[in-house]
């Protein structure tokens, strides 16, 4: 097994905590060879840190480099379509972290890259990765039907966790313009989305892209689709609480997500049959080692049974860049390809539209 050549663009938190500390500890799949932030206080500090030399402020020129086989794009979400692009263009395969892009125009050419350079682009969709959502869809599979299905994600503020078991270097040399910049992009790309809508409306649509696009992802590979269509939606507190009543066809979904400032991870995926019932839970990603659990309880004839599935304290996150490896060597095509995430986009507006009528 030959190590794959990493460079890594963006070196925020999910580098930090996630990232580049699973990278280091398999050696034998993947060498960190390169690192690229605006940050130079992250470049130099991660360079030191896991010993890499070659340091960049412009994704370009990391792409450039000819020995690199893969780049992994980590940056904020409003710079991943031109990354993945520029990545792709110099034959890199990429791994993208979610959400995927900010709108449908992006994803059309992420899409177009990666085909026309022939390269492998995967969304980093880690929960759909974990061995308990594996087996969780496995057994959806075996049930004769569906009567109902509900998608909760409610959470504290990540620094919750993240402070309490990680240390995270914050960088205070981001200059003033970059971060304009940044905000305007934003503005322009979520206009392209979902056009001028209120405040609120635009903060529950980047939710959805962001946090909520992972119960989207998961939600569609469990049930085996996208929903026919959008039943109802809602959003209040800013936009970031948000419902919606999704229609299945035979059955009905319910989609719930908030943040505030409690400190749990309520994530979980319940589908139910008629005698059976599936929940995937999930709890924070940013203290790896905690499981993904499969609970499964059944009735037959007078006996109501319930299980609790834990198939390894592997995270997925672990377990995601076992396959990216085996994608990049292999060229096996991933399950979290751009054209799969793109429907999270679509899926995304149509909530957003009918928050959008809701007010009229």
């Amino acid at each position: 097994m030959r190590p794959v050549k990493i460079g890594i663009i963006g070196l925020g938190e999910v580098a930090q905590v996630i990232h580049l500390p699973i990278l280091d500890s398999m050696p034998e799949r993947f060498e960190i060879h390169a690192l690229c932030d605006v940050s130079a206080q992250l470049r130099d500090a991660m360079g030191h840190r896991y010993k890499v030399d070659r340091l960049f402020a412009d994704h370009r020129d990391l792409s450039r480099l000819p020995e690199l086989d893969a780049v992994f794009i980590l940056n904020a979400n409003e710079y991943h379509a031109e990354c993945t692009i520029e990545a792709a263009r110099q034959g890199k395969h990429v791994l993208l972290e979610k959400p995927m892009c900010v709108n449908l125009e992006e994803a059309d050419a992420i899409i177009e890259a990666g085909n026309a350079h022939q390269v492998r682009i995967m969304v980093a969709y880690m929960r759909r990765y974990a061995p308990a959502f594996v087996k969780a869809v496995e057994e959806v599979r075996r049930m004769p039907e569906i009567r109902y299905a509900r998608v909760r994600d409610i959470i504290g503020p990540n620094a919750f966790f993240i402070s309490q078991s990680s240390r995270v270097l914050r960088p205070d040399d981001i200059a003033s313009e970059f971060q304009k910049e940044r905000a305007d992009r934003a503005r322009r790309l979520l206009a392209r989305a979902i056009g001028d809508v209120p405040a609120d409306i635009a903060a529950a649509y980047r939710l959805l892209g962001g946090l909520s696009s992972h119960d989207l992802s998961a939600m569609r590979e469990i049930l085996g689709g996208m929903p026919e269509r959008v039943l109802a939606a809602g959003q209040w507190n800013g936009g970031r609480w948000i419902t919606a009543l999704l229609d299945y066809g035979s059955y009905c979904t319910t989609f719930e997500t908030g943040i505030d400032q409690n400190g749990r991870f309520d994530a979980h995926i319940e589908v139910y049959g008629e005698s059976s019932s599936v929940r995937i839970e999930y709890d924070t990603p940013y203290i790896r080692h905690l499981p993904t659990t499969l609970n499964l309880a059944s009735t037959l004839g007078e006996q109501y049974e319930e299980r609790t599935v834990r198939p390894t304290y592997t995270d997925p996150y672990t377990r995601e860049l076992e396959v990216f490896h085996e994608v990049v060597t292999t060229g096996s095509m991933p399950k979290t390809t751009p054209e799969d995430a793109r429907n999270d986009l679509v899926l995304s507006g149509w909530i957003a539209e009918k928050m959008i009528a809701a007010l009229r």
